[in-house]
């Protein structure tokens, strides 16, 4: 897969899911690929918890643990969401325009989960 520039292309953010064993592993980049975040939601005594490691000077962190959750209360399974997405400059519009993206593709996929 071809490194991205900086530019802001919305249509580069992807999600890709692996499974491990019984668990899931979700990947979600854009921009300049990296990693930024990992959260990893699993089922405890008091419903799903989650725990996140954000590299420091990332933001991915703000949007990786309620995926995790998201997904694990789905699902009913531990997943560990990895999040990378990096443009330069983006604007506030443009920040809130990845978040809904990566909502929309959560909810896409989710979908199409539960349909099998």
């Amino acid at each position: 897969m071809p490194v991205s520039s900086g530019a802001f292309d919305p249509g580069d953010i992807l999600l890709s899911e692996t499974a491990v064993g019984q668990d899931i592993l979700l990947l979600i980049t854009g921009g300049v690929r990296h990693i930024g975040a990992a959260s990893t939601a699993y089922a405890g005594e008091n419903g799903v918890s989650a725990t996140t490691s954000a590299v420091p000077g990332h933001k991915e962190h703000t949007i990786s643990e309620s995926v995790a959750v998201k997904v694990a209360e789905a699902l009913n399974r531990t997943v560990t969401v990895v999040m990378g997405i990096h443009y330069d400059d983006l604007s506030k519009e443009q920040i809130a325009r990845v978040v809904e993206i990566v909502e929309r593709k959560v909810e896409q996929y989710l979908a199409d989960k539960l349909k099998k």
